[in-house]
């Protein structure tokens, strides 16, 4: 089992005599607390001789140490402990340090004293709980005399564990593990900023501190799970890239992710009915932005995770004639990806694209500002798009259905000249236009108008799991006439034609857009084309439409049938308008 949380300790010592256990955290204080209370059932302190819980509570030894000098009245104004308690914790501190030192300690038995110690100083400390900053005034707890005290602890022995001390998104491919549990942090409280105390406890190295709460450099500690957008980009990653077969999740409805998006995540990567949801309430500490609150509630997720090769990615862009809900039927039919590149010559949405697994991926499309938005997710790093992207949103009040904003926010993007447009900008504007589709005037002005839809969870989800899997590849971009990419198609390539369908119109093959339609004599030069890849032994495969509202295309059938080209029918398909289209494949190679 992966453990990778702050507070992870009672899981693992809860599991541990069912399995063998890995570690880890970000934060030292946690893995050593952790450690400690996992193994303190096998800790005899045989090398020792006796007793150090007897030894170190059988005198009232201080020392003026670090802690006595920084976290105490002492030198400094500093009431996170009472004098007398500082200087008792810099002799634990010291005694402890030293038997490690001369040998006298297992690691597990070092780690065990060290869970104790901190558990002793949480008992005494002067603070509301977390160690961000201390009370103005003394709690009647932090007046009592520390005692060395046991950790809680499970006492059956772990069968083995293993430990890491680095950030999940820096270990995650390589931890073999066949369960994963998930509690990450869930709001801006940056763990490191509340536990710095313990951290400098356990490193021991008396570093340079903040004037006011005595913080040491929360640099090297901070998280990106208590950032926005940060925390989605970390929890999509971490889910695709675990090698554990099930996963548990933890979160709390106050947390940066919605149930929505971490759903999305899950349901993507997870076997759809192993996927399961429980909301468990419990009681919160109420501070001023959640007194209105009347419950919480953490959630907790589990999912069996399909095998890799069933993981269906889902373009960001609503495109028309998308591919999206039978990508999984086409990839059962496309042949060995080995040492080839697929070139996907009308690309669109790119759901086929990225999905292909192929080596190497040419993407093409004659609509430059599709191209471009599509090579957006590529180019721009996926947290700063979403920045940006929020920038936006801002600036002009974009939501659902507000249809000034929108206009001005289309205005605005339609009076820069072609080449100072970002896509970024496009992107954003469409995601609150009718249906989020892509469309442009003669004169390539966007105009689609106004929608009921927004910058959603789910949509989130998509543009995330979309850019980090296009980022991991590689990929090409053209934006020419398809026909002009023979150049770039060898005998080691795999072509996929995803044309207009001549029995259908849509706003991308009317013609009307300032890019070519699609009519007879283009359909013909596309045959022509499919021919002489077939001529050059290149396999391709055309998706297209045979039957639409009771028109037949035979002229279509007649060229499959002169060709013997294999025909796969897919049955209907659901557009996003909602209308329904009879598609199939063709292909000019053995299934």
């Amino acid at each position: 089992m992966l453990l990778n949380v702050i507070l992870i300790y009672s899981v693992s010592d809860y599991f541990k005599k069912y399995y063998n256990i890995i570690i880890n955290d970000n934060l030292n204080w946690s893995v050593i607390y952790s450690r400690g209370r996992i193994c303190a059932s096998k800790c005899n302190f045989n090398i020792l001789g006796f007793n150090p819980f007897d030894y170190l509570n059988s005198h009232n030894r201080m020392i003026e140490g670090y802690f006595y000098n920084n976290y105490a009245p002492t030198r400094t104004q500093r009431m996170y402990f009472t004098p007398e308690n500082a200087g008792r914790i810099d002799f634990f501190r010291f005694q402890i340090e030293q038997w490690k030192t001369q040998n006298l300690l297992t690691y597990d038995e070092y780690c065990y004293l060290m869970a104790s110690l901190i558990e002793s100083v949480s008992k005494v400390s002067n603070t509301a709980g977390v160690y961000g900053a201390y009370l103005k005034s003394w709690d009647k707890r932090a007046l009592k005399a520390i005692e060395f005290i046991n950790v809680p602890f499970i006492n059956e022995k772990v069968k083995t564990i293993f430990q890491y001390n680095d950030k999940i998104e820096n270990i995650i491919e390589y931890v073999e593990c066949d369960i994963i549990y998930l509690d990450p942090p869930y709001t801006q409280n940056q763990y490191g900023t509340q536990y710095h105390l313990l951290e400098t406890l356990v490193l021991n190295d008396n570093p340079e501190i903040s004037k006011i709460t005595g913080s040491r450099s929360t640099a090297p500690m901070r998280s990106d799970w208590s950032k926005n957008y940060k925390a989605h980009i970390l929890f999509e990653h971490i889910i695709a890239k675990t090698k554990a077969k099930y996963v548990i999740f933890s979160y709390n409805d106050d947390g940066l992710m919605s149930k929505t998006y971490i759903e999305a995540v899950l349901k993507r990567y997870g076997k759809l009915d192993t996927y399961t949801c429980k909301k468990i309430p419990y009681k919160q500490y109420k501070n001023w932005k959640s007194q209105n609150k009347d419950s919480h509630f953490e959630y907790l997720y589990f999912i069996e995770k399909k095998d890799y090769s069933q993981v269906i990615y889902e373009s960001p862009l609503n495109y028309i004639g998308s591919k999206a809900k039978i990508v999984k039927d086409i990839k059962r039919i496309l042949p060995s990806k080995a040492n080839s590149s697929f070139i996907d010559v009308f690309g669109g949405g790119f759901n086929m694209g990225i999905n292909s697994e192929f080596n190497h991926v040419i993407y093409n499309d004659i609509n430059f500002f599709v191209t471009d938005l599509i090579k957006s997710f590529y180019t721009y790093d996926t947290y700063q798009y979403l920045l940006y992207i929020k920038k936006i949103t801002d600036k002009f009040g974009l939501e659902k259905a507000n249809g000034k904003a929108y206009i001005a926010a289309r205005n605005y993007y339609n009076s820069l000249p072609e080449h100072k447009r970002d896509s970024r900008l496009l992107f954003t504007i469409i995601l609150y236009g009718y249906q989020q589709q892509i469309r442009f005037n003669g004169s390539h002005q966007f105009n689609n108008p106004v929608g009921m839809r927004w910058f959603n969870d789910k949509v989130l989800e998509k543009m995330i799991s979309f850019s980090r899997v296009i980022k991991e590849g590689k990929f090409t971009f053209f934006s020419e006439d398809y026909i002009k990419l023979e150049n770039h198609i060898d005998k080691q390539s795999f072509v996929y034609m995803d044309p207009p369908y001549n029995l259908t119109t849509s706003s991308y093959n009317d013609g009307k857009r300032g890019f070519k339609g699609w009519n007879e004599v283009l359909e013909d030069e596309l045959f022509q084309f499919a021919n002489r890849l077939n001529k050059r032994n290149i396999y391709f495969m055309l998706s297209y439409v045979i039957q639409h509202k009771g028109h037949i295309n035979e002229k279509f059938l007649k060229w499959i049938k002169e060709n013997n080209y294999n025909l796969i029918e897919l049955g209907d398909i659901i557009g996003i308008s909602g209308s329904r289209r009879k598609e199939v494949l063709v292909v000019n190679y053995d299934i």
